[in-house]
């Protein structure tokens, strides 16, 4: 299904007057004698996204510790997911992963989430235009639209969407989510418009391996560009021709 682009571009603009973020960070230290200032520009209000920018993410899996989860609690603390225990019903929009290779049986760790895909099929199949890409790449999902019908869940490859089952309390304002909707990684959206980061990345750095880099992949002067432009990395399920945002080295 198509979405209007320019009808899109109205909706955002309202939806980002109702998020409230997280100022962006000074600086932040992303690997050994690698630091990245105040690469996200802030947005003034009211100003449209533009294709100029593809936010994506640089996952090095030779740096994501088998175990470690600091990117699913930072993401779940910034987004207001809670857990039941209920691992059928429990809401993830990130995850750890295990990669086994059959013909050696190494096994790799690396997180999983929306992959924000230049192509996304949870967008061509959605009835309602609730699922949908911003021009600068993320894939977002609007609440007041979704009827819950979960198309989205079944097109997705990654497994990357959740289904909320249950009414919720103390909803972040910057994140709302809604009994029998649909919801995923909006790489958190909310701060990346007032030039920040997401939560993931931040935590990331500051307590586990420094794995994710974010920043703009248009951009060949941002420090994600030269990596993907240098060093050898993928996408899952590159067959698919979705073009996802968000790539791998070490698998």
């Amino acid at each position: 299904m198509n979405i209007d682009t320019e009808n899109r571009e109205s909706t955002n603009t309202a939806r980002r007057n109702f998020l409230a973020g997280i100022a962006g960070m000074a600086g932040v230290s992303i690997a050994s004698g690698v630091t990245l200032f105040s690469f996200a520009e802030a947005k003034e209000a009211g100003e449209a996204v533009t294709s100029k920018v593809r936010w994506g993410m640089l996952i090095d899996t030779n740096k994501c510790e088998d175990g470690c989860t600091k990117c699913v609690s930072a993401c779940n603390k910034e987004n207001g997911i809670g857990t039941t225990g209920r691992a059928e019903t429990d809401p993830q929009w990130i995850r750890k992963v295990q990669l086994r290779d059959p013909k050696t049986g190494n096994q790799t760790s690396l997180p999983m989430m929306c992959q924000h895909c230049a192509e996304p099929p949870c967008v061509d199949v959605c009835p309602t235009g609730a699922s949908f890409k911003r021009a600068d790449g993320i894939v977002l999902v609007d609440k007041h639209s979704c009827i819950g019908c979960r198309y989205c869940m079944m097109a997705c490859p990654y497994k990357a969407r959740s289904f909320v089952h249950e009414a919720l309390e103390d909803q972040k304002s910057h994140a709302p989510r809604g009994k029998g909707t649909v919801e995923s990684c909006t790489l958190c959206v909310h701060r990346i418009d007032k030039g920040g980061i997401p939560a993931c990345v931040e935590a990331c750095a500051d307590e586990a391996g420094g794995a994710m880099l974010f920043g703009d992949l248009n951009d060949p002067k941002s420090e994600i560009a030269k990596r993907v432009a240098k060093y050898a990395s993928r996408q899952i399920r590159a067959d698919l021709g979705l073009n996802p945002g968000v790539r791998y080295q070490g698998i």
